[in-house]
């Protein structure tokens, strides 16, 4: 096993196989990929589709000289095998060596640290121009996957190389998916050159001023060797587009793509995942309630950026939905203009997605929606400490980010009931643009009832009445805050537990009130203290004797961490934290 891919320590060792050895290496690539991927989990049917082009790409071009740039790193594996880091992939003691993404602190053949989509082209038209004006000589070369393509920024950058009249390779890699299924107008477009052996009366791609070749099985290491042979050293901007199969040499994950994006560590011979999980998930949760308004109500619909899954809308519902739910494709920045335009026309849009897709959209939170008023509702998932914890894929930043927008109304959930309730006021209210913070730590059920009514914004509830310190505790973090208020009673201190609900707006008539009985504040937030919720609790108190501790998360990009750790390294546990309210008390 791995006989060809052992002896490869870099692209160099590739260019002295023949075509069969290349053969057995994209099988042994193959091999290596379902060792770590169904030990370890990472992304599936990208790699697996991608074996033989990334083969092709590294026998013809000189990397790292020539200058590869993948869009979104999903495809990258097979890269990282032949770029000196197959261990990572053959020797499970090895497999945490590495991220999922591509890192120029692992290898020099990486030029970026990439995790989201649409970003390739734009990144290596700007490698391009600083070779140009430099006077280098060597190949820039942008990999992209169709369903990136519908990111607004990916079609900025082939309209730009478009006018280039330079060496600028562009590979797109067609599968004909996305994480689900393509949405938008162009894949009408590629599906025919697809389906004409690149051949259409409209070519997208020359229609912007580039020069184009098709590659009909993507999956051929001859037909790839001999495209990229021609258009190495090109003086014009080309596409290459070649037509792949998603998840190929696996015949579940050829079969059903969208369940093999990514996946979980698994059984090879049954694919059935190893972990199993009964319980609940506010993603399935949110879908149910969705699809009952759905149902009831004309006027709501959901809106996904290409992550459907995300809140719950499987192939069924999607379909059960019809015209209530829209997939825009990789395209956030459309999928929050597109949910303004119908709240002003009446309808009632929810949008769905991780936080970390949400940065991408920030303008047209603050513009489209928020300074027109309209009452749209999103729903912000993984925004948390117990979130994805790669570096790229970090959704802790949202707090300082959002909160500060005027008009916008951002709550914090503590519990399942208290979501719904505020998922419910929210999509029936004509008021205010309101974003939900979807708690990260578990679906927890509270025994205690739940405002149902939130137009009254910035009021805060008392849920545990003390004296001396009173703990705020934000959203997820909440049963951290409980937990605290029971261990200070342990220690004779009864604690006033105090849940926010609203992340944008200070309830300054409760917070007077804590002055009396009270010289100290505990502020808790399951995301980045500076600028966060906290420090807006303590400038409020700066000019008295009231003593504030923020705790939250550092400003820093975390990577690949351990939750647990990271809160422990902070304070954030129950005994630090009253630790922290004795001191502040004098105890």
């Amino acid at each position: 096993m791995y006989d060809i891919l052992k002896t490869i320590t870099g692209p160099g060792d590739l260019k002295k196989l023949s075509l069969n050895e290349m053969k057995q290496l994209a099988e042994e690539i193959r091999q290596a990929l379902m060792n770590r991927l169904s030990k370890h989990g990472g992304h599936f049917g990208p790699n697996f589709g991608m074996v033989e082009a990334t083969i092709a790409l590294h026998y013809v071009f000189d990397s790292p000289r020539d200058k590869f740039v993948f869009d979104v790193s999903h495809q990258t594996y097979p890269h990282k095998m032949l770029t000196g880091r197959a261990l990572s992939y053959i020797d499970d003691a090895h497999f945490d060596d590495i991220s999922g993404y591509t890192n120029p602190e692992e290898s020099e053949h990486d030029h970026f640290n990439v995790g989201h989509t649409s970003t390739s082209v734009s990144l290596a038209a700007g490698l391009a121009r600083g070779r140009d004006l430099t006077g280098g000589k060597e190949n820039i070369i942008a990999i992209i996957g169709d369903g990136s393509l519908s990111g607004g920024e990916a079609l900025e950058g082939i309209d730009l190389a478009g006018e280039m009249d330079t060496n600028f390779i562009i590979v797109v890699n067609d599968n004909d998916m996305s994480i689900a299924e393509n949405h938008g107008g162009m894949y009408k477009n590629l599906r025919e050159l697809r389906e004409n052996g690149g051949k259409a009366e409209t070519n997208l791609f020359t229609a912007m001023g580039l020069d184009y070749t098709f590659v009909a099985d993507g999956n051929d290491i001859q037909q790839l060797i001999d495209a990229f042979s021609k258009v190495k050293d090109s003086t014009r901007p080309v596409v290459v587009h070649i037509a792949t199969q998603k998840g190929k040499g696996y015949k579940d994950a050829e079969i059903n793509k969208e369940q093999w994006h990514w996946c979980m560590p698994f059984d090879p011979e049954t694919g059935k995942s190893l972990f199993s999980f009964d319980g609940e998930d506010y993603g399935s949760l949110t879908g149910e309630f969705l699809m009952k308004k759905i149902k009831t109500d004309p006027a709501v619909c959901a809106i996904t950026a290409a992550t459907p899954t995300a809140f719950g809308f499987t192939a069924d519902k999607r379909k059960e939905a019809g015209r209530q739910f829209v997939d825009v494709g990789i395209a956030e920045e459309t999928a929050v203009a597109l949910a303004s335009g119908i709240a002003r026309n009446g309808g009632k849009p929810v949008i769905g997605f991780n936080s970390t897709f949400m940065q991408r959209t920030y303008d047209q939170i603050l513009q489209d929606v928020c300074i027109n008023g309209s009452p749209v509702t999103i729903l912000s998932f993984a925004a948390s400490v117990w979130g994805m914890s790669d570096v790229t894929h970090l959704g802790i930043y949202d707090i300082p980010m959002i909160s500060n927008i005027p008009e916008l109304v951002y709550l914090a959930p503590t519990c399942a009931e208290e979501y719904f309730a505020m998922l419910d006021w929210s999509i029936e209210q004509n008021k205010y643009p309101v974003a939900i913070r979807v708690p990260c730590n578990g679906v927890i059920h509270t025994g205690r009832s739940v405002q149902t009514d939130y137009s009254e914004l910035n009021k805060y509830e008392v849920t545990k009445k003390g004296s001396g310190v009173a703990i705020l505790a934000l959203g997820d973090f909440y049963q951290m805050g409980e937990q605290t208020a029971a261990e200070l009673e342990k220690r004779g201190i009864s604690a006033t537990l105090v849940n926010p609900r609203f992340i944008t707006g200070l309830d300054t008539e409760l917070l007077e009130q804590l002055r009396s009985g009270h010289s100290a504040v505990i502020t808790l937030e399951d995301g980045v203290l500076d600028g966060g919720f906290g420090q807006k609790i303590a400038a409020y108190y700066g000019d008295s004797s009231m003593k504030v501790k923020c705790f939250g998360l550092e400003k820093k990009f975390y990577d690949r961490y351990n939750a647990v750790e990271v809160l422990r390294g902070l304070g954030i546990v129950p005994e630090k934290l009253a630790d922290t309210a004795e001191a502040m008390l004098g105890r």
